[in-house]
């Protein structure tokens, strides 16, 4: 096990170094040192095998804080021990919300540093383990998400959809799902529990899109895309799509409220839709085929399930979803901008038709149309809102935006 230590005090590797004299010499640890936080990201450059960062917080030229804020961006699968005088908690507090795995204290104790290091060393070592049986597994997982649900089993084996290699153009509608905060939910699960938890959610989706009529194009950890109207064609592709949606939003919220009972805190399912022309088709050769789909249409759905971060919104569909179903029941989100994007489209929250009658929601769609419209009274009525559904995630996202000044409903979604 290798450790890169960050220190600036020139006794810190003579005393490591002795302290750790027989696990070094036995080759269970190694240390590299690094005299502050821009000479410790020179060496992980080159240093990859690195897999625990020890680091004080107070050095010259880029702090500890500095450094962990670059290693969470470009060093994510390593685990860093910040070190910091006693009582400094404030430090201590940033630290840790900065993505460090623990702490020990000044001057230090090297009983508890050894301590400290062995317990990272230990975690790490299983979040690797796991990660690479996650990794199999996903593989697996999305190898078997090539074989389609069964009603396009039933109409290839009577001919009715071909699975030649090659693509076409058709219109059908895509759904995306992601659920948060996964990834830190496996580093911090049993294996055994995450595989009991991602089999019981992908298998309840999985029974609901092909419920529809739907095919699942990937499943690629606990992210799911789905396509409506192909391989079969289907004339409702929009609102097989959109009744999935709500089924599924259905579904992940009773399946969170199970396992937050079992003290295991699953996250809200995302879930973006868009109508659209793509290329869907067989791409591959005679050993291997991957049944998907290519096109701008599909790049809209997954952004719109990212946009549901912005809004605070568990369901997201664009206006062509809207405009395909006819008679759909839901509410306008706003006029959003996505990434790469030169025209924003209208996102819209879908809805059961009993929540679309409710007064709430009738009231908070003439309170967006006045912000819509430039109203000065908008911000009056989302506020008057907020006692009627305080815990309505569009009324709260529109009102903070008419109390900082916006006079409508655009909205950017870039770098969300």
């Amino acid at each position: 096990m290798r450790i890169l230590v960050v220190d600036d005090e020139p006794d810190v590797e003579a005393l490591i170094t002795q302290r750790f004299r027989r696990d070094i010499r036995k080759g269970r640890l190694e240390f590299v040192f690094a005299k502050d936080g821009q000479d410790a990201l020179d060496t992980l450059k080159t240093d990859t095998d690195v897999m625990m960062v020890l680091s004080d917080i107070n050095m010259p030229k880029m702090d500890g804080l500095t450094l962990l804020t670059h290693l969470g961006e470009t060093h994510q699968d390593l685990k860093t021990v910040v070190v910091s005088a006693y009582g400094d908690m404030g430090n201590i507090r940033t630290a840790m919300n900065r993505g460090a795995f623990d702490f020990v204290t000044k001057p230090i104790e090297f009983d508890d540093l050894e301590a400290t290091i062995r317990k990272t060393l230990d975690h790490l070592e299983k979040y690797r383990t796991l990660q690479r049986e996650k990794a199999e597994a996903e593989l697996a997982r999305a190898t078997l998400s090539r074989y389609f649900s069964p009603n396009v089993v039933a109409s290839l084996a009577t001919g009715e959809a071909q699975m030649n290699t090659g693509g076409e153009r058709r219109e059908a509608t895509f759904l995306f799902t992601d659920l948060t905060g996964f990834t830190k939910l496996v580093e911090a699960t049993a294996p055994d529990i995450i595989v009991e938890l991602l089999n019981g959610y992908i298998e309840g989706i999985a029974k609901i899109i092909f419920h529809n009529d739907g095919t699942v194009m990937k499943i690629i950890g606990d992210a799911v895309q789905a396509t409506f109207g192909a391989p079969v064609a289907q004339p409702d592709h929009a609102k097989r799509a959109v009744q999935s949606a709500l089924e599924i939003d259905a579904f992940a919220e009773n399946y969170s409220a199970e396992w937050r009972a079992k003290g295991i805190d699953l996250g809200s399912t995302r879930i973006g839709i868009n109508t659209g022309e793509a290329i869907i088709g067989n791409f591959g050769g005679d050993s291997f085929f991957d049944y998907t789909a290519y096109g701008d249409a599909v790049n809209i759905a997954a952004r719109l399930e990212a946009a549901n971060k912005t809004l605070g919104t568990r369901i997201c569909v664009s206006q062509s979803v809207v405009d395909h179903c006819g008679d759909f029941a839901g509410r306008p989100a706003g006029m959003l901008s996505l990434p790469g994007k030169a025209e924003a489209l209208v996102g819209w929250e879908p809805l059961t038709a009993e929540t679309l009658a409710s007064d709430v929601v009738q009231n908070y769609i003439v309170a967006y149309h006045k912000l819509a419209n430039g109203d000065p009274d908008a911000r009056q009525a989302f506020a008057a809102l907020m006692s009627q559904s305080p815990d309505d995630p569009l009324t709260l996202f529109h009102l903070q935006r008419a109390l900082t000044g916006a006079t409508d409903v655009m909205i950017d979604v870039h770098n969300k």
